[in-house]
């Protein structure tokens, strides 16, 4: 039996209404060989949370432009270690001030990726990082 590929989700929490940047992830991670499931727009944490429960995800990718971040990306991690998903990677893309990053990693978001940033240099993050689910 092969290995089954990682699979991540990506979503946009909050009442952020561009998901260009999402889109292209998506589909550049795709091209890298991972499974990927593209919530849409307008996802609230328990929303993202409940998907990555169903999904089976290794990974959650979270962008956010709204500045709402310090609000939303907490809450999101706090629902998912409420279904048990603790094992799961937690990443965030967007507009990120630097100062916020330590705050959003204590919360539970293992790295954040800035605009620009190589679709291959986070597919080797997620690679080098995500534990595949049983």
């Amino acid at each position: 039996m092969t290995e089954r590929p990682l699979k991540v989700l990506i979503a946009k929490p909050g009442l952020d209404g561009h998901d260009r940047g999402a889109k292209v992830l998506a589909r550049g991670l795709r091209d890298e060989g991972f499974e990927v499931v593209y919530t849409g727009l307008r996802q609230t944490p328990e929303m993202i949370a409940t998907a990555a429960l169903q999904e089976d995800v290794d990974v959650v990718g979270l962008s956010i432009l709204s500045g709402a971040h310090l609000t939303l990306l907490p809450r999101i991690c706090e629902q998912l270690r409420a279904h048990g998903l603790e094992d799961v990677l937690v990443t965030a893309g967007g507009i990120i001030p630097a100062e916020d990053v330590p705050v959003l990693e204590e919360a539970g978001v293992a790295a954040v990726f800035g605009p620009g940033t190589p679709i291959g240099e986070i597919a080797a993050y997620l690679r080098e990082h995500a534990r595949p689910r049983a």
